[in-house]
């Protein structure tokens, strides 16, 4: 009995010890886990960034595009191998692109701090170019970059306590940007484009009630400069304009906005001042070169909500005027249409050049006008199917003094393709108009999924007249000799599925 007492009480005691070594192995309590919230200030689809006061939302969108008669997607078939109408223009042009978008907001004592990012990665099919020996070769690098692919950089901007310091939408061009009639095509003239964006510093005050007023200033280089052209190194191949000779960017644009947003719809005025800073005469410093001179554009945008058609109907319309700054009317997206060479037929030609001012040997910088609208109507028939019709157009005119050095005795549009060079042109004028009208129908079958078919019709009216000696263009296979100046038109239909999350 006592035996069994003994190794009784010996097990328990060693119960006991190898109990309390085993507790003292056991690991400390974990720690929290930091699980991701909904961040309600900002609106639907923001979360917390863990462990941070940071909210983050990311977005995006993924498309395929079949552009039907055009080379240059989407933009018009106004110029290079589309604008050549012949077998050297594609029949369709395809693009996939991918996008995302990161949006980050943070409150502090001076406002919320916010950054926002959009990029894009695009696939782009390419097209042919003609030789000098009856070849062609394949352009695959449609967008400059390897195998078609490209990589764009929309929005990269912070906005902190009024300022908005980066890449964004300019503060002159309207919210819709080029696409009143919520359109694929994004070449309409008749106003401000920039709709990835554009480096910018601005200042935006609120006043309350929905009225701001925004002033800045934003880089020329890239989407507002179309040409300086330099008479004096004009050819056949540019029609006697000239290449472009700008100097270097000294001054950035500076950019003014008053808007008006309320529950009937919004109004917006915009300024622009625009530097034209032209290079020399001849290739050397010692060659001198013409002054500079300001341009300038004037904007106003107009939104129509809530009218009697339908619920969320709207009508968007804009007017704009600019001397010596083209691009804030035939926006970037359109440069085919400021520089547009449209052929028909075999032996018919238009053209329309729309720089920002001329000069010729010795003279002048001549600033270059026009004037543009652009508007659409956009209608929801139900939940499933809406739709658009938009249109646009512009006018460029040349002073007196540009039309004299270009068309005058010794002028260079006459001495080159003139009689000098054995054509025969009546009418010598270099001022024309560009009209754009075209329709879509959309589908939505469900939330975030839209399936778009577009038509959009284009027209050259050119004001020349009369026979034009133009030298060979092996790249789009236009031989040298004499063809007719005339208006010209064309078209581009558009077809697009695209899925937002």
């Amino acid at each position: 009995m006592k035996l069994m007492k003994s190794l009784f009480l010996g097990s328990a005691a060693g119960l006991v010890v190898m109990s309390g070594a085993q507790a003292a192995d056991l690991p400390l309590k974990a720690k929290a886990v930091e699980y991701v919230k909904v961040c309600s200030l900002y609106g639907a689809g923001f979360y917390y960034i863990p462990g941070t006061d940071t909210c983050i939302k990311l977005g995006g969108y993924l498309r395929s595009d079949l552009g039907v008669n055009t080379n240059a997607i989407f933009g018009g078939n106004t110029s290079g191998p589309a604008g050549a109408q012949n077998r050297f223009s594609n029949a369709f042009t395809w693009r996939s692109r991918a996008d995302l978008t990161i949006d980050t907001r943070t409150a502090t004592e001076y406002g919320v701090v916010r950054t926002y990012m959009e990029t894009a990665f695009s696939w782009t099919s390419g097209g042919y170019a003609g030789s000098a020996t009856g070849a062609t070769t394949y352009n695959g690098n449609p967008n400059g970059a390897v195998s078609g692919g490209q990589l764009g950089v929309y929005f990269a901007f912070i906005q902190f306590a009024g300022f908005t310091m980066g890449k964004a939408v300019s503060q002159f061009s309207a919210p819709w940007t080029e696409f009143p009639g919520k359109n694929i095509f994004t070449g309409l003239v008749g106003g401000g484009g920039t709709n990835t964006g554009v480096n910018q510093f601005t200042y935006t005050a609120e006043f309350g009630d929905g009225v701001s007023a925004s002033v800045g200033v934003q880089d020329p280089s890239a989407y507002y400069q179309p040409g300086i052209s330099n008479l004096a190194t004009a050819t056949q191949g540019n029609f006697g304009y000239g290449a472009s000779a700008y100097g270097g960017t000294t001054v950035p644009d500076i950019v003014g906005q008053l808007r008006v947003d309320q529950a009937w719809g919004l109004f917006q005025a915009s300024v622009a001042a625009h530097d034209n800073n032209p290079a020399y005469y001849g290739a050397a410093q010692t060659s001198g070169g013409p002054g500079g001179k300001w341009g300038w554009a004037g904007q106003l945008a107009l939104s129509i909500k809530n009218i009697p058609t339908g619920p969320g109907d709207t009508i968007n319309l804009q007017g704009v005027y600019t001397n010596g700054a083209t691009r804030y009317n035939i926006q970037d997206q359109a440069s085919p249409a400021s520089a547009a060479t449209i052929f028909s037929d075999v032996t018919g030609v238009g053209y329309g050049f729309a720089p920002d001012s001329v000069y010729g040997p010795g003279g002048s910088l001549q600033l270059v006008s026009t004037w543009g609208m652009r508007g659409g109507f956009n209608h929801n028939w139900n939940p499933y199917w809406s739709s658009s019709v938009f249109g646009a157009y512009a006018s460029v005119r040349y002073t007196g003094a540009a039309k004299a050095a270009m068309c005058g005795v010794g002028g260079t549009v006459h001495t080159l393709i003139g009689a000098g060079a054995g054509g025969n042109i009546t009418v010598c004028n270099p001022d024309y108009n560009i009209g754009q009208v075209g329709a879509n129908l959309r589908w939505t079958p469900v939330k975030n999924l839209t399936f778009t078919t577009e038509a959009v019709y284009t027209m050259l009216d050119q004001k020349y007249a009369g026979v034009a000696a133009l030298a060979a263009n092996t790249g789009i296979g236009k031989p040298a000799g004499h063809y007719t100046l005339k208006d010209q038109d064309t078209w581009t239909v558009m077809l697009r599925a695209q899925r937002n999350w």
